[in-house]
C-alpha cells in the first residue's frame, strides 16, 4: 500500500466542531500538514493543502509489488479493472483508470520516489489546473457552476468518475418555477463571481458559486438588487428534514421557503477517494433579527445521506444549528455599543468586524466568513450534492451563500464535520 501524508487532521484553537465532537466556537486553523519530510509539499498550520482543479491530496510515490500473479484478464487487485481494461498496476487497488490522479511527494527523506500514474493515462502526476477562468457571471449552464467550485472533470460514461449531471432546482430538489417572470428572478439567484466585494476572494480557481434568495451579485454588478428585500414572487417547499428549529431560540414555527434558488450536482466518486470537503461563506440581511420565524437558511444536502444523520443535511455548527443568523459561526458583524452583541439573549462576539461585507450590499449586516465542511463517501459511488438559499415566508431581508474549492479526500476515516477555516485574528 502507498503510505499517505495525512492532510486530514483538522485542528481548532477551541476544540473540534460539528457532528463528531463538541466545543465552543473559536478561531480554527485550516488543514494540518503531515510529517513534512523531504520532498513534502504540505502546508503548515493555518494554510490549505496543495490544490488542483479537482482538489487532490498529495501522496508518496510507492506502488504495489510487481509480479503478483494473475492473467491480463484477471482483476488481481480487486479494483474493478483488469490489465485488458487499462489497469496499469494490477497489484495496487489504488491505481486504475477510475482513480484520482495524486501528486507524488517524498516521505521521510532519502531519494525522491518515482512518480505514480494513478489514473493510468500514461502521464504520472498529470494533475490538471483550475477550470473556471473566464466564466461569465450570469452563466446559465449548471455544469459551469460545477466548474466554478473546482468540480472540473466530467464523467465520460458509467465506469468513469466525475460530474455526471447538474441542474438548477428549488431547495427541495423540485424544478424551478415555470412562469417566465418568476424564472427570470430564479436565475438572478445564482452567479459565478470573481469575488464577493473586494475582501472576499475565491478559495480555489478564479470564480466562486453564489446562491441567493435575492440576487447573487455584488453591489456594482448588473442585475444587483438590494438584499433588503428583492421579491421574486414565487414560493417553494421545505427540503427533507426542514424546518429545523434553532437551538436557544425557544418555540419557533419557521416559515416556508420563499424565493429559493439551488443547484444539484450528480458526481461519480473516484475509486481511491473516501470523502470530500468544500468552502462555504454565508451572509444575511436578517441581522439583527435573530430567533424569528422568518430567518433565512442556506442548505447543503448530500445523497446518499451519511451514516448517523437523520437526513442528508451536512452544514451545521456544534449545536446542530443549520446555517442561518442563529448559527454559532456568525462572526462578521457589529452592533451599537458592541461587540459583544446581545440579540434577544443570543450573544455574538463579532470578532471579524464587517470589513468582508464591503461592496456586497450587506454592509451593516452579518456573515460567517469562509468555513470548510467535509463528508464521507464510498469509492465509485454516485452521489448528489444540493446547495441552496431561501427566504423564510416574507421575501424580505435576503441571504446569500458562497461555495468554492471542492476537494476530494483520500483518508478512510472522513467524518461529517463543519470547521472554521479561519486565519488568526
Amino acid at each position: 500500500m502507498r503510505p499517505w501524508l495525512n492532510f486530514l487532521s483538522f485542528m481548532t484553537a477551541a476544540g473540534c466542531l460539528g457532528m463528531a465532537c463538541t466545543g465552543n466556537i473559536g478561531p480554527v486553523i485550516g488543514f494540518a500538514a503531515g510529517d513534512g519530510g523531504a520532498g513534502s509539499t504540505s502546508g503548515t498550520g493555518g494554510d490549505d493543502p496543495p490544490t488542483t482543479a479537482d482538489a487532490t491530496i498529495t501522496t508518496s510515490g510507492v506502488t504495489g509489488s510487481v509480479g503478483c500473479g494473475g492473467l491480463p484478464e484477471d482483476d488481481t487487485d480487486g479494483d474493478g479493472f483488469t490489465e485488458l481494461q487499462g489497469d496499469c498496476d494490477d497489484c495496487n487497488a489504488l491505481v486504475n483508470p477510475n482513480a484520482l490522479e495524486l501528486v507524488t511527494v517524498g516521505g521521510d527523506g532519502g531519494a525522491a520516489p518515482e512518480p505514480v500514474d494513478d489514473d493510468c493515462d500514461g502521464i504520472p502526476d498529470n494533475v490538471p489546473g483550475p477550470c473556471d477562468e473566464g466564466l461569465p457571471l450570469d452563466d446559465a449552464d449548471p455544469l459551469n457552476a460545477a466548474r466554478a467550485v473546482e468540480l472540473c472533470k466530467m464523467a465520460s460514461g458509467p465506469g468513469d468518475w466525475g460530474v455526471v449531471s447538474a441542474a438548477w432546482v428549488m431547495v427541495d430538489g423540485s424544478p424551478p418555477p415555470a412562469q417566465a417572470e418568476q424564472l427570470a428572478g430564479f436565475h438572478l439567484g445564482h452567479g459565478l463571481l470573481p469575488g464577493f466585494g473586494p475582501n472576499v476572494t475565491p478559495k480555489g480557481g478564479a470564480r466562486l458559486l453564489a446562491l441567493s434568495s435575492g440576487t447573487a451579485r455584488q453591489q456594482d454588478d448588473e442585475g444587483f438588487e438590494s438584499p433588503s428585500g428583492f421579491d421574486k414572487r414565487y414560493e417553494g417547499d421545505f427540503p427533507d428534514g426542514f424546518p429545523k428549529d434553532p437551538r436557544d431560540c425557544g418555540d419557533l414555527v419557521p416559515a416556508k421557503p420563499s424565493d429559493p434558488t439551488a443547484i444539484e450536482i450528480a458526481i461519480r466518486v473516484p475509486s481511491n477517494v473516501h470523502g470530500f470537503s468544500f468552502n462555504v461563506n454565508y451572509v444575511t440581511y436578517d441581522w439583527p433579527y435573530a430567533c424569528t420565524d422568518f430567518n433565512d437558511y442556506f442548505i447543503a444536502f448530500l445523497s446518499p445521506r451519511p451514516t448517523d444523520l437523520i437526513d442528508g443535511h451536512i452544514l451545521f455548527d456544534a449545536a446542530s444549528n443549520a446555517m442561518s443568523i442563529n448559527n454559532k459561526f456568525i462572526e462578521v458583524c457589529t452592533c451599537e455599543g458592541g461587540p459583544p452583541c446581545n440579540l434577544d439573549g443570543l450573544m455574538y462576539a463579532c470578532p471579524r468586524g464587517t470589513r468582508e461585507l464591503l461592496g456586497t450590499g450587506f454592509e451593516g449586516r452579518a456573515g460567517t466568513s469562509w468555513l470548510v465542511t467535509s463528508a464521507p463517501v464510498e469509492p465509485n459511488q454516485e452521489i448528489k450534492i444540493r446547495w441552496g438559499a431561501y427566504d423564510a415566508g416574507d421575501h424580505l431581508l435576503d441571504s446569500t451563500g458562497l461555495v468554492d474549492n471542492w476537494r476530494w479526500l483520500t483518508d478512510e476515516d472522513v467524518k461529517v464535520v463543519t470547521l472554521g477555516d479561519r486565519p488568526e485574528l
